[in-house]
């Protein structure tokens, strides 16, 4: 049986930081300069339990290339699902287990999207505290990989308490709550202390998450959580060396040549990964690298034009030739 990674890293006794799972960004190539940076845990972006019940096929299948992962440089990686009928988890579940073998098993239940939850899931599949259950069970019923989960604090009338409750039974390893409501979605003021009362039902790792956009944030939301690590998502967009100012407890401020070659070996890594579309992705990723640079409008203008490397890298020359 493989070993609870969660275990191994709550035994060296310091936050454990894990990358949130985003949806159009947390590809291989961000996973890799997250983990670069000092994430501990990496998460896939989404995937539907509900496409691979309905496509098992191994070959040409878009939801098992969505989760390929480099054992070597993604470690440890965790597959986040997503959905509402409990075969359909069973089925997903046991081929992920056999096939992608990621280190871990992620249920969904925090996604504030409406296209999401008008299928019942993420925050949708919080507010039904027995259909939740039932997902829960069918996923470690069929893996023999520790199981963990992502609830907000609140979805409908359902808090994280009430839902934590409902299965304080199982037998989950790890639990991410996004200190935000449903009602809130990603803005607003999260509530780090209903995370601190999840002791009272929930006895594994407990990761905060929500709000945390930089070093003090996080410091705060370490504080006021009592949580055993951060999930940090929207906070490292273009600044994925957050996860070394929390573990080094200072700021770190990279000068304009530094990102410029962390956008570069991005590029690089995308293109190797994916080809042109790698690049072409990474469009809506590299503004959030120029947020509050004098200038920056004009230069964002150029990078979300770009089709190659080489564009990239005439883009950068060219900022840096005029600073």
């Amino acid at each position: 049986m493989p070993k609870n990674f969660w275990k191994i890293l709550h035994s060296k006794k310091e936050p454990i930081l894990a990358l949130a799972p985003m949806a159009g960004f947390s590809d291989s190539a961000f996973r890799q300069i997250c983990k670069k940076y000092g994430a501990d845990v990496l998460y896939s972006e989404m995937a539907s339990v509900t496409a691979l019940y309905y496509n098992q096929k191994l070959k040409d299948n878009a939801t098992l290339e969505l989760l390929k992962f480099n054992r070597q440089k993604e470690k440890y990686y965790v597959v986040q699902l997503f959905g509402s009928n409990p075969e359909h988890f069973a089925v997903a579940t046991r081929i992920i287990t056999k096939y992608i073998k990621p280190d871990g098993i992620d249920i969904n239940f925090g996604c504030p999207v409406p296209k999401i939850i008008k299928q019942g899931a993420g925050s949708g599949l919080m507010k039904n505290l027995a259909q939740s259950r039932k997902v829960i069970e069918a996923v470690i019923a069929n893996t023999n990989l520790p199981v963990s989960i992502k609830i907000r604090a609140k979805s409908g009338d359902v808090d994280a308490l009430k839902f934590l409750k409902n299965i304080s039974d199982l037998p989950i390893s790890a639990l991410m709550i996004h200190g935000r409501t449903l009602s809130q979605g990603f803005s607003g003021q999260p509530d780090f202390k209903i995370i601190k009362k999840a002791r009272q039902y929930f006895k594994g790792i407990i990761l905060a998450n929500g709000g945390i956009n930089n070093l003090a944030d996080a410091q705060k939301a370490l504080k006021e959580s009592g949580a055993d690590g951060l999930g940090l998502a929207r906070g490292i967009l273009g600044r994925p060396w957050l996860f070394k100012e929390v573990k080094s407890n200072r700021e770190i401020n990279l000068s304009q040549k530094e990102i410029f070659k962390l956008m570069t070996e991005s590029a690089s890594l995308s293109q190797k990964l994916k080809g042109k579309q790698g690049i072409i992705e990474l469009r809506k990723h590299f503004p959030w690298y120029l947020t509050n640079w004098p200038g920056a409008s004009k230069l964002r203008e150029k990078i979300v034009k770009i089709n190659t490397l080489a564009d990239l890298k005439k883009v950068l020359k060219d900022a840096s030739l005029n600073k």
